[in-house]
């Protein structure tokens, strides 16, 4: 009995390291790819690191690597606590409380979530003109400021990871609305705060759309903006931008590990729920 559960574990821990293998050999393909010479890409599939990392490095520094890693990290960690901030309020009010218009305000929220973003993005460009926030790291924030999908997903959490017998005693002991919102609510849903945070944050970093169409200075773009545009002497260069994209995937990788704990059991709990 006992040798063949060894067998066992050794069958699923195989499987597993053949599927991790199968999950990072693109990013391995990203890295390797991004120490070759443009043109020799088009050679073959390399598998091997080349030599051509310095100088492919030194390209994306030249066309802004940094600046833009720091606006893609500011634009990123901004977008996290707006979109944070208004999903837990609306979520708090609209699973524990009972006020009029609460109904259609849900509704504004499923139809938020139903409409797709090329249609939605057309009001959303004409509000930051009007704001004279275009070409400004603004106009990529503001847009999570009013998420439905995180405002739907934190309701769905509180309605049931919130016990009501705890606010009425916190109520009962004189506590505001406010300070329970901050000490019992926040404390009972970090899985659903570090589930919307990781996914707000992965969402706003790998975002190309509304950057392409709300930036147009190259002093306030953003990673994928530019890694698009990554070229040395008028031509694009295929191992720089492959480069870029290797070094562009670090903090998500590491916001995914330290998260992921609380992002399996966010989501898992989102599903039962309701």
């Amino acid at each position: 009995m006992q040798h063949k559960k060894i067998i066992n574990d050794i069958w699923v821990y195989l499987i597993l390291g053949v599927m991790s293998i199968i999950a990072l050999f693109p990013f391995y393909m990203m890295f390797v790819m991004g120490t070759y010479y443009s043109e020799d890409l088009f050679h073959g599939l390399p598998l091997l690191v080349s030599d051509y990392f310095v100088e492919n490095l030194k390209t994306t520094l030249d066309n802004g690597l940094l600046a833009t890693y720091l606006n893609s990290i500011l634009v990123s960690a901004a977008s996290v606590i707006a979109c944070l901030f208004t999903s837990i309020t609306i979520g708090y009010a609209l699973a524990k409380f009972t006020f009029r218009g609460q109904r259609a305000i849900l509704i504004l929220v499923l139809i938020g979530m139903m409409l797709p973003t090329q249609i939605s993005i057309i009001g959303y460009i004409m509000e930051m003109r009007v704001a004279h926030l275009t070409n400004t790291l603004w106009s990529v924030i503001c847009v999570w400021i009013a998420n439905p999908f995180s405002a739907f997903f934190m309701m769905q959490f509180l309605r049931d990871s919130v016990p009501e017998e705890m606010m009425e005693s916190a109520r009962i002991d004189g506590c505001s609305e406010p300070g329970i919102l901050a000490s019992i609510v926040v404390p009972c849903i970090k899985p659903a705060i570090m589930t919307v945070a990781t996914l707000v944050f992965l969402w706003s970093w790998n975002n190309y759309l509304l950057p392409l169409i709300t930036l147009n200075k190259q002093a306030v773009y953003t990673l994928p903006l530019m890694i698009s545009n990554i070229s040395v002497s008028y031509r694009q260069d295929y191992g720089a931008q492959m480069l870029a994209l290797a070094l562009s995937t670090f903090p998500v990788l590491i916001i995914f590990i330290l998260g992921s704990k609380y992002f399996v059991k966010g989501i898992t709990a989102g599903a039962v729920k309701g």
